[in-house]
């Protein structure tokens, strides 16, 4: 098993390139499980013994987390690492054990954590049928995240943004353009997303493209996001637009002014843009109420 283990470690880094929060949490879920069986099975767990995995087994595997205190929210999130695991030891092809999570109680609002950002990313990714369309969702959704762009703005951009910069150029509602950041983990995505496209880039044409080749909807990506967050244990409220102002709210907590994100965001009015500061306070109360000893 140390093997398959160390297998499944390399393709964390080097395929799907996971930060390394993500790459610790889905190893550790995976040793937890192959130990488990191991147990459960009283023989080793190779691919082989994998392929017999039932419902049962991962139900008693989950029991067994349930005794050491997880959440119904944590349950969710083991239980979609372990799939992940199972994934990658049985092949895209093979059919996984059907079993529901735990329900999750609703949370209230707010901007999304950074790694489950990339964690949603990348469990959509994992789940898209081609490895180019998984390669497409994933830059489109660090892009969203990384430049605060509407899922409109995104789906909506063409090849005569190439070859990408530092920055780039988004057309927003009323026909408004503003000058965005282009983070260099975002720009490696979306040239990654490039080179496995089958459709060639030109100026004309959509950049992120759908399955036939056409546009690709924005309806898809938030479908997409919906059974993602759906899996990981989520909020409802994580949204293609929560990243957005999960950008926003980032930016501001550490420390863009009003203006400046303003322009950032293509907001008309500086009003829209101060709903931000109402966030970011719930925020700090939030922290005080956690950590101050008088609280």
């Amino acid at each position: 098993m140390p093997s398959l283990l160390t297998e499944y470690h390399a393709f964390l880094t080097d395929n799907r390139r996971m930060s390394p929060h993500s790459v610790r949490a889905y190893q550790a879920t995976a040793e937890r499980l192959a130990g488990f069986l191991q147990l459960h099975w009283g023989n080793e767990v190779d691919r082989e013994a994998l392929h017999k995995i039932s419902t049962a087994d991962i139900r008693a595997f989950l029991a067994d987390r349930r005794g050491d205190g997880l959440t119904n929210r944590s349950t969710a999130r083991e239980l979609s690492a372990a799939r992940h695991f199972l994934r990658f030891a049985l092949g895209e092809s093979a059919t996984l054990p059907a079993m529901k999570g735990p329900r999750v109680q609703r949370s209230l609002p707010r901007p999304v954590n950074p790694d489950d950002v990339l964690a949603l990313a990348d469990d959509i990714a994992e789940n898209a049928k081609d490895g180019w369309v998984g390669a497409r969702d994933w830059a489109l959704l660090l892009l969203l995240y990384g430049s605060g762009l509407r899922v409109s703005e995104a789906t909506g951009l063409h090849g005569d943004i190439l070859p990408l910069g530092a920055t780039l150029r988004v057309t927003g509602k009323r026909n408004k353009t503003r000058i965005v950041p282009l983070l260099e983990q975002v720009r490696t995505a979306i040239q990654d997303y490039l080179a496995l496209c089958p459709y060639a880039a030109s100026a004309d044409q959509p950049l992120f493209r759908g399955a036939r080749g056409g546009p690709l909807s924005p309806a898809l990506v938030r479908r997409a996001v919906q059974g993602a967050r759906t899996r990981l244990g989520l909020s409802d409220r994580t949204t293609p637009h929560a990243l957005r102002h999960s950008f926003a709210t980032h930016l501001l907590a550490g420390g863009a002014d009003l203006r400046s994100l303003q322009e950032l965001l293509g907001h008309a009015s500086l009003s829209s843009t101060q709903v931000y500061t109402a966030v970011d306070t719930a925020m700090l109360l939030d922290e005080y109420q956690n950590s101050h000893p008088r609280a």
